[in-house]
């Protein structure tokens, strides 16, 4: 089954065709980073403007570089939520219309899902159940995978996400957008102990996070020594803020291990590109007996291919919409069928 995908959640415009949920044909990607780093971040009006440019364009290259042609298409895929909503829009107009044009079906596919998907395309071999700790710039949550289609969240931040600190606290330094990736390069020659940062552990749920303590104290101290006249050692704060992150994701992902028993935990999203993220999970399967499942960094961030994945299993599933389908801003990865 070939499907067509869309991805426009963000600031990254794709457009891929993934056979079977497994084999990515061609993945496209029109990336904004350059316009919007001038900013120091997204401008939603200027992001839904150049997907619009792209996105046609995109669908084409697809087709070209698979040698595909349309009718060899089965089905239209699109991210529906969450994302910027002016953004997500985009991808959703131009999907039903592909989808009607082509008379094939709509397939909508929840953002973070997709990106739980994208372990599929790296690892062949993984099927459900296993655990995966979502990290992006907008969620933060572990989450049992018990179908392709049938989840439960464990638990999640009660406010902001890992990646926005990240962001936020590495925008305020000074660095470049984007500045997770950034601060990450720079935390490398840091020592990770040298700045004593808060570690939340909010409400009675065991897997619930919280970093707004996190990120609030981070800045604080940016600015406390920028007002006295202090240096601060860049690379050592960068060490810290990462540590104290990995710190409350880590602890939560073996506890997770260990009281459902899973021996098999995957991690999805933007910041799962954070080494040390990446370094304190596998050290915790470890220790658990557990398999670790991380895509490649070019599969971590916003992609079409992890759509595409996805969407195969939601078509398995019933999941197809009509021309009433409609983008969403906020929605819970656990929404209901739209069959």
């Amino acid at each position: 089954m070939n499907i067509l995908a869309v991805e426009s959640s963000c600031d990254e415009t794709a457009v891929a065709i993934v056979r079977d949920g497994r084999q990515v044909l061609c993945d496209c990607i029109a990336s904004q980073v350059d316009l919007h780093k001038i900013y120091g971040g997204v401008v939603p009006e200027i992001a839904s403007r150049k997907h619009m440019e792209a996105i046609y364009a995109l669908a084409d290259q697809a087709l070209a570089q698979t040698g595909l042609t349309r009718k060899e298409l089965d089905a239209v895929a699109v991210t529906y939520a969450p994302g910027l909503i002016g953004a997500v829009l985009v991808g959703v107009n131009f999907a039903k219309a592909a989808a009607l044009a082509l008379g094939k079906p709509l397939i909508p596919v929840h953002h973070i899902r997709g990106h739980i998907a994208a372990n599929y395309l790296a690892y062949p071999e993984l099927e459900p159940p296993f655990l995966c700790l979502v990290v992006s710039g907008g969620h933060t949550m572990i989450v049992d995978v018990k179908d392709y289609t049938k989840m439960e969240i464990l638990g999640t931040t009660l406010d902001d996400a890992a990646g926005e600190c990240f962001d936020k606290v590495a925008r305020v330094l000074g660095m470049p957008y984007p500045g997770g990736a950034a601060l990450d390069r720079q935390s490398q020659t840091g020592d990770p102990r040298k700045y004593v940062l808060p570690r939340s552990k909010p409400g009675e749920n065991p897997y619930n996070m919280s970093f707004s303590g996190l990120k609030t104290a981070a800045l604080n101290l940016i600015h406390h020594a920028q007002q006295v006249g202090e240096e601060l050692d860049v690379p050592s704060l960068c060490a810290s803020f990462s540590e104290a992150v990995a710190d409350t994701l880590v602890p939560r992902v073996t506890l997770a291990l260990q009281q459902t028993g899973s021996r098999k935990v995957a991690v999805a999203g933007g910041v799962a590109a954070n080494s040390r993220i990446r370094r304190g999970i596998l050290e915790a399967a470890e220790g658990c007996g557990a398999q670790v499942f991380m895509p490649p960094l070019s599969l971590c961030g916003d992609n079409g291919a992890m759509i595409g994945a996805q969407a195969y299993y939601e078509f398995l599933a019933g999941n197809v919409a009509d021309m009433s389908l409609n983008a969403y801003a906020t929605k819970s990865i656990l929404g209901e069928s739209l069959s």
